[in-house]
């Protein structure tokens, strides 16, 4: 990747980003996505939440990343006679129907939404198991109080894990996407790990696993790397994600490096990472937060250097507030497209608590920040 100028000061970005994150978490756990712009104002996701608890809980904040689980354990609680609705419709053969899957997104009550929304995905809940169990472990915490929405989630993902659904970008829901079953295999996988499911339940999510690790094979690799979805070769900057954090791609594999390589050569553009090659969202711009999860992955494989640069790339899109966005102006993919989603919502979210998070997580890889407690 192109080497980019750092931002100035460092130590004040990755405070503020502790501060936004922390000032914007709600009384009951739940992170908005972002607190102005206008689509996301409001609702608070799994994945998002996830990734952001974890980011928090790398950088010594556990007590914010433990409200969140709580908030998900809520959630996923009070949802549970749906949940048993569409395991029990699953088992029966006659599955239900998108519109009645869990969403990705709640209030930040915890409540479905009103607003018409590209709900169904699979992929939160597989993150917020994974997230929640390796926060648990970081901090040497008893999960137990969370069991009982992990076993409602893992009855959920295994009943439903290989049904098409709206990938990260809430786009394309006629597909089986490969970051959706990574994160799905990974929540499964940290379930059985750490004991919060047992017996029959547990040799279930142990199945589902070793089937997405035999569909990702078969189905989900081109040419030696991980594809955007089953069927097509065309990689996404999500990818990375299977790689590091979720560690569900070994790191030091061929897969791995493969696609990497083919993220870094069809997906990047002076350092930034796209989120693949026909984006035309705001104009289809580079994300600081794929490029932090590209960096995460770089460093796995030990490849600091890389993973240094797309750290300096992500901080370097900071506001002079000190804010980071969810993508940024500058070589767009289609520059036709921009205005129409400036007119739609508004302009780029910032801050996007996501971004912010994810600089965090990969700040802690590195060791660019302290990660003793401060909270």
């Amino acid at each position: 990747m192109t080497p980019h100028h750092p931002h100035p000061d460092l130590a004040a970005l990755l405070t503020r980003s502790r501060e936004v994150i922390a000032a914007q978490q709600a009384d009951n756990g739940a992170y908005p996505a972002s607190p102005t712009f206008s689509a996301y104002r409001g609702y608070c996701w799994f994945r998002d939440g996830s990734f952001i608890a974890d980011g928090m809980s790398a950088a010594g904040e556990p007590e914010s990343a433990g409200r969140f689980f709580d908030w998900c354990s809520a959630v996923v609680l009070r949802h549970a006679d749906a949940i048993a609705e569409i395991v029990g419709a699953a088992a029966a053969g006659a599955p239900l129907p998108d519109d009645r899957m869990l969403p990705a997104r709640f209030t930040m009550g915890g409540e479905l939404g009103h607003d018409q929304w590209w709900d169904f995905q699979l992929d939160g809940y597989g993150t917020w198991l994974w997230a929640m169990t390796e926060h648990a472990n970081r901090h040497g915490l008893d999960p137990d109080r969370w069991r009982p929405a992990a076993v409602l989630t893992v009855d959920y993902l295994v009943s439903s894990w290989d049904r098409p659904c709206y990938d990260w970008w809430e786009e394309h829901d006629e597909h089986v996407h490969v970051s959706t079953l990574g994160c799905v295999a990974a929540g499964l996988r940290a379930a059985v790990e750490h004991e919060m499911v047992v017996g029959e339940r547990a040799d279930r999510a142990r199945d589902v696993v070793a089937r997405v690790d035999d569909v990702l094979a078969s189905r989900g690799t081109v040419d030696g790397h991980l594809t955007k979805w089953l069927g097509t070769r065309e990689p996404d900057g999500s990818l990375s994600a299977l790689v590091a954090p979720l560690g569900l791609v070994d790191p030091g594999s061929e897969l791995a490096g493969r696609t990497l390589d083919v993220i870094e050569r069809e997906l990047s553009t002076d350092g930034g990472i796209y989120r693949f090659r026909a984006d035309t969202f705001y104009g289809g711009g580079r994300w600081p937060l794929l490029t932090c999860f590209y960096g995460l992955a770089r460093a796995a494989r030990g490849e600091l250097e890389q993973a240094r640069a797309a750290f300096d790339w992500a901080a370097s899109t900071a506001t002079d507030d000190l804010l980071l966005p969810e993508q940024v102006d500058g070589s767009l993919l289609d520059p036709s497209m921009r205005q129409e989603w400036v007119d739609r919502w508004g302009t780029v979210a910032t801050p996007l608590l996501w971004s912010h998070a994810m600089l965090l997580r990969l700040a802690a890889a590195i060791d660019l920040i302290d990660t003793e407690e401060t909270s």
